[in-house]
């Protein structure tokens, strides 16, 4: 069996089953680029985030394990709203399947 990847640098106690990846979304921008500073209700979603955990991956019908293609540490791009937010430690992070991911930044 495979082990759950983690990032070394970030303390988390999560580990996501299957094909479930551990997101740290990007901070929401401050202001606007004309210099304007929204409030906390203006402001836009995040779109994109850095992996800090993933599982093992995906497991077929005959019981082999898909890896999976985002590993610890890619900047991933995902859905305004895919995910399940999780605050732990004061952090907070999004729980999503692999297939939620679009695109790794490169």
């Amino acid at each position: 069996m495979s082990e759950v990847n983690t990032l070394t640098d970030v303390n988390i106690k999560l580990q996501p089953l299957a094909d479930r990846v551990v997101i740290k979304p990007a901070e929401a921008e401050e202001k606007t680029k004309g210099g304007i500073i929204l409030p906390d209700t203006a402001k836009e979603r995040p779109v994109e985030g850095t992996v800090v955990a993933a599982g093992p991956g995906r497991k077929t019908d005959d019981g082999k394990i898909v890896e999976m293609d985002v590993k610890v540490g890619d900047k991933v791009l995902y859905g305004k709203y895919s995910g399940t937010e999780v605050t732990l430690e004061g952090e907070e992070y999004l729980i999503m399947r692999e297939s939620d991911i679009f695109a790794i930044v490169k």
